[in-house]
C-alpha cells in the first residue's frame, strides 16, 4: 500500500500585512513621543513659573501673618532667587529662611541647578530697578529700594518661550502671562 504523503511545509518569517501593521504602530508611538519630548524645556517653564508665583504669595502671606516684611531676591546670574525674613540683620544666615516643606534646608531656588528645571532661565527681574521685592504687613509690595513697587516683573524663559509673572503695586496681586 503505497500511501503518498506530501510532506508539511514549514513556513518561518512574517507576512507583508504583519508588518505593516507593526511600522504603523511605531510610526504612531514615535507621532506620540516627539511632540512630548520637545515640549520639556515648555513643561519645564510652566513649572517655574507657577512656582515663583506661588513663593512671591508665600512671602506675602508669611508678612501678614507674621507681620513683618518678608522678601524675595532674584539673582540672574546664578539662575537663583531665596526668601529672606527682612527683621534679621543683613548678613546673618538665618536671613534666609528655612523651607517650609524640606525641612533643614533654607529657601533657595536654582534653576540651574535643579534637574527639574535646568532649561529655565531668568530673563529678567525687575522691581522699579531693583532686583528685590518685599511684602508689608498689609501684603503691600515695596521694591529693594523699601518705597511702594510701581512695576514688578519677573521674566523666565525656556526652548523659546518667555512668560512673566507680574506683581501689581498696592495690591500685591500676583499674576501670570504669556
Amino acid at each position: 500500500m503505497g500511501q503518498n504523503i506530501k510532506p508539511k511545509i514549514v513556513r518561518h518569517g512574517f507576512t507583508m500585512i504583519e508588518l505593516m501593521i507593526v511600522v504603523a504602530i511605531i510610526a504612531i508611538a514615535a507621532a506620540i513621543v516627539v511632540p512630548m519630548a520637545s515640549s520639556a524645556g515648555g513643561m519645564q517653564l510652566r513649572a517655574a513659573v507657577t512656582m515663583v508665583a506661588a513663593d512671591l504669595e508665600y512671602a506675602k502671606s508669611m508678612s501678614i501673618s507674621r507681620g513683618h516684611r518678608y522678601a524675595v531676591v532674584f539673582d540672574k546670574n546664578t539662575e537663583s532667587y531665596q526668601i529672606e525674613d527682612l527683621s534679621k540683620p543683613s548678613g546673618d544666615p538665618a536671613r534666609i529662611i528655612e523651607h517650609p516643606i524640606r525641612k533643614g534646608f533654607r529657601y533657595v531656588v536654582n534653576f540651574a541647578n535643579d534637574s527639574r528645571l535646568s532649561h529655565v532661565e531668568i530673563g529678567d527681574a525687575n522691581f522699579d530697578g531693583t532686583n528685590t521685592v518685599s511684602f508689608d504687613y498689609l501684603g503691600s509690595p515695596l521694591n529693594g529700594n523699601d518705597t511702594n513697587l510701581n512695576s514688578g516683573v519677573i521674566t523666565l524663559q525656556a526652548a523659546g518661550i518667555t512668560r512673566t509673572v507680574s506683581v501689581q503695586p498696592v495690591t500685591g496681586y500676583i499674576s501670570i502671562s504669556n
